[in-house]
């Protein structure tokens, strides 16, 4: 027989894409679900749903009892919260809870899923790091705790860092400004890094460092690197659209969400748009994720591939509200890479 997997964060978009893979392989599944709606949709994909929460770390040894490997997805990815604290306590406390709990439960293996927003620091003062976001200091601190966690426990572990994951399914992150700009909604933006990864090679890439990473690694899975400005530029030339945002100078921008938070603060609402948003896009870095082609044996998908799929599926969802008049669905063999 297979052997048992458990998935943490199975719900979500990373974390369901693999639940699928993995059921599909054949393998079987176990689902940690912490509400009742969640667990039926997993049941239809057909992995057995198991109740748990990474603030209990009893319902985590007994979700991971039995199981051969761990894949750790579940976690927090957010910007513009009035308060981080919350999600430092689920990335760091909870990561650390999960490794104990997976070397109490006898498993193989863990593959954690990190984040390439762990490189998103500037030099500080001192030689010290200036995280460019709190979700970055987040990861970057829990993935510090994972790792000495797994190497003082005797667990092999195995850290895998996506870029911003993209394709069918994903409407939040960089998803809204892909959509904003199809439905002509994106009248300004600003210039910087754009990493992408597409859903089905980052699912892959965890089966893959299962399989074939080296514990004490990370792996980062990056399949295009571009600007913000030349992948609108892309759509522009899939869609036929036209009508690019204006593109704010950094100071500017910075500028402008400081005063939304002002008043997001004042009104005691919620933002989208803050500093640290402004901050990592336009102080980021490129990615290069050849390191795990090379390591995992990953192959990348084309971006005009991940772009082409995920307009269809935006199209098909009703998200886009206007005619895109130069879209068409690239025949196969015909996907060029940028």
């Amino acid at each position: 027989m297979a052997d048992m997997a458990c998935v943490t964060g199975a719900t979500g978009f990373l974390g369901q894409a693999i639940v699928k893979d993995l059921v599909a392989a054949g393998r079987p599944v176990r689902a940690l679900t912490r509400s009742d709606s969640a667990a039926k949709r997993l049941r239809d994909i057909g992995a057995d749903r198991v109740r748990g929460d990474l603030r209990d770390r009893a319902s985590l040894e007994a979700a991971f009892a039995g199981c051969a490997v761990v894949y750790h997805v579940a976690g927090v990815n957010a910007f513009c919260v009035p308060d981080p604290r919350p999600m430092f306590e689920v990335n760091i406390a909870g990561s650390r809870a999960v490794v104990l709990a997976a070397a109490a439960a006898g498993v193989r293996r863990l593959v954690y899923t990190s984040s390439a927003a762990t490189l998103d620091v500037a030099p500080g003062p001192a030689g010290s790091r200036r995280f460019l976001s709190n979700y970055a200091r987040s990861k970057y601190e829990a993935e510090q705790t994972v790792m000495a966690v797994s190497a003082k426990s005797g667990l092999a572990t195995v850290c895998v860092n996506p870029a911003s994951v993209q394709g069918p399914g994903r409407t939040s992150g960089t998803a809204r400004l892909l959509i904003g700009y199809l439905n002509g909604k994106l009248p300004a933006a600003v210039d910087g890094p754009l990493n992408v990864i597409d859903i089905a090679d980052c699912t892959r890439g965890h089966l893959l460092a299962e399989e074939h990473g080296v514990p004490g690694e990370r792996y980062l899975l990056c399949g295009a690197s571009m600007t913000l400005r030349s992948g609108l530029a892309l759509l522009s030339r899939l869609t036929g659209l036209e009508d690019p945002p204006h593109f704010l100078p950094p100071r500017l921008a910075l500028a402008a969400a400081a005063c939304i938070e002002a008043v997001a603060r004042v009104r005691r609402k919620p933002t989208r748009f803050c500093r640290e948003m402004v901050r990592t896009l336009i102080e980021g870095a490129p990615y290069d994720g050849s390191q795990a082609a090379r390591g995992l044996g990953l192959e990348y998908t084309p971006i005009e591939t991940t772009m082409r799929r995920t307009i269809s599926w935006y199209i098909a969802q009703g998200l886009i509200l206007r005619p895109l008049p130069g879209f068409t669905d690239a025949p196969p063999g015909t996907e060029t890479a940028v």
